[in-house]
């Protein structure tokens, strides 16, 4: 079956680890996911209703706005995708505009822009919510028109919400699946001290998140996380069934030495 590939690039995006979560994900009538991201797993499953939350407030409007304003917003951003906006003054001058920007239909366009052009598709803020994303030098920019137009259609079946992992994980019903992909352990004890400064979800919050999925079991909600496979992992999700999964990820700093590195998938059954 053809994988459909999400309108954002997006680190530690869900596409090369599909099959094995498709194969793990119980069957349901509405797939919850309060770590939405890029959408990959939304976007390659077949539940008839999906609720798909992330704090990131940008991307929740965006993804709103592609829903009800597709073509209008497919035509508009097309526009920033041309080879004289391929170059650093031009980005840094709309990273600019993007962070005075308060209209949240010219920050979608903008976001779409900034995510395509932007050093390695990353989405990052500094503490004062800016974002700061450095220009990225690709030769031509993709404009992901197919894409857009696939997730719109997708997305008439879907709710978006800007909420805590909890929130979202409290509107699971008896009817529902929650897949979540919370920000990853980190590795070692030196990734650990960056990696909680840029995004806050402590060891206390994974924790957290594994007893939301205990007390969700409980209520016969089966619940599926995927995080990397550490010592601390297994330990937060012991009592999850475990399912170890090989994926090639560039985790140093030097590209070329991608190697690979497990994934733990958790499924807790009621």
């Amino acid at each position: 079956m053809k994988k459909n590939r999400a309108f954002l690039k997006w680190a530690g995006g869900k596409y090369p680890l599909l099959d094995d979560i498709k194969q793990r994900l119980p069957a349901g009538e509405c797939l919850v996911e309060p770590f939405v991201g890029a959408g990959s797993v939304f976007l390659n499953t077949d539940y008839s209703r999906y609720i798909l939350a992330d704090i990131n407030s940008d991307l929740i409007d965006l993804y709103n706005i592609v829903k009800l304003r597709t073509d209008e917003y497919v035509d508009e951003a097309r526009k920033l995708f041309t080879p004289e906006n391929n170059n650093p003054d031009v980005y840094y001058q709309l990273r600019a505009e993007f962070n005075q920007c308060e209209d949240k239909f010219r920050r979608a366009l903008l976001f779409l822009y900034l995510n395509r052009h932007g050093y390695n598709g990353l989405c990052r803020y500094n503490l004062r919510g800016q974002f700061n994303v450095p220009f990225g030098r690709y030769k031509r920019p993709y404009f992901p028109q197919a894409e857009l137009y696939h997730f719109a259609e997708k997305a008439q079946n879907a709710e978006f919400h800007c909420l805590s992992y909890e929130e979202c994980m409290d509107k699971a019903d008896a009817d529902s699946v929650v897949y979540c992909d919370p920000p990853y352990a980190p590795l070692s004890a030196t990734a650990n001290f960056t990696a909680y400064h840029t995004n806050s979800f402590s060891p206390a919050e994974q924790a957290r998140l594994a007893e939301m999925a205990e007390k969700l079991v409980s209520k016969r909600i089966p619940v599926l996380i995927s995080n990397h496979d550490t010592p601390d992992t297994r330990e937060w999700y012991k009592t999850a069934e475990h399912f170890q999964v090989k994926v090639r990820r560039s985790i140093s700093s030097n590209g070329g030495t991608r190697k690979k590195v497990d994934e733990l998938l958790a499924l807790y059954l009621p």
